[in-house]
């Protein structure tokens, strides 16, 4: 059988990652560990660092040669090696993309070679992905209690890089403390605090709130509520909507008391 002629790629994740553990293999066989030590060592499976243990050069690796011939998904397999190291396992989506790019076999082709790739590499962690604009702003809305450990340390990150929007973490979370624990009457103070620190994202909020202070402080300090009647406003909209807006009053009326 024709071997594979490709060039291996010298860079990226997935290379590194063959070259590291080709190096601590042989390092360890040249110190007398046996292979089922090694894998418990570096925590590999025990086909994987038979692999490495018999390829006296990482490269014979990288080539993939335990396709074991030549193959039209070869021009493709550099490609397909940086997205799996990269994260993206799907095969389907693999398969998508070289088709893109002019790829004319099998789907089936690409499952197998994503399915080997898997074999020889599980412990290959895709890269923790980046959180999106969602993500931060319901990690800063949220108690800091109820968040995971990886949300509140990809949190510390953002704000760390972003000292603006760290700022406006911090009077958020202000806020919502003083919401929660009906601290109305140090409202005026938080504002404050929020035009001095010119933060732009708050800063048209809080000079909202001063056109109606009062009763804003007093929704943050008083146990009452109107969410109660704006429930009832909501069932009885969602009542004439069900008979077209055109209910009248006694029919209308049966129809509250009944839902009631």
């Amino acid at each position: 059988m024709a071997s594979v002629n490709s060039e291996p790629r010298r860079t990226g994740r997935l290379s590194d990652r063959v070259r590291e553990q080709h190096t601590a293999v042989h390092a360890l066989i040249e110190d007398g560990f046996s292979l089922r030590a090694i894998g418990r060592r570096l925590s590999l499976a025990r086909n994987t660092v038979r692999r490495l243990a018999g390829a006296k050069d990482p490269d014979e690796l990288l080539v993939c040669r335990w396709t074991g011939r030549t193959s039209i998904l070869d021009p493709y397999k550099p490609y397909l090696h940086q997205r799996f190291a990269e994260g993206h396992t799907i095969a389907r989506r693999l398969f998508e993309e070289i088709r893109q790019r002019g790829f004319h076999g099998q789907e089936q082709i690409v499952r197998v070679y994503v399915r080997r790739l898997r074999e020889a590499f599980p412990n290959q962690d895709p890269p923790r992905r980046k959180p999106s604009v969602r993500d931060v702003t319901s990690w800063i809305t949220r108690r800091p209690d109820r968040l995971r450990d990886e949300d509140t340390q990809q949190l510390k990150e953002v704000l760390a890089r972003v000292p603006v929007l760290a700022t406006t973490a911090e009077h958020v979370r202000a806020f919502a403390e003083l919401m929660n624990d009906r601290r109305g009457r140090e409202l005026k103070d938080w504002i404050t605090r929020v035009q001095q620190d010119q933060v732009p994202a708050l800063r048209s909020f809080a000079t909202s709130l001063l056109q109606d202070l009062d009763a804003v402080v007093a929704g943050l300090t008083l146990s009452y509520s109107s969410g109660a009647v704006e429930g009832h406003n909501n069932k009885i909209k969602i009542l004439k909507r069900q008979m077209f807006g055109r209910a009248g009053f006694d029919l209308l009326r049966k129809r509250v008391l009944l839902a009631a």
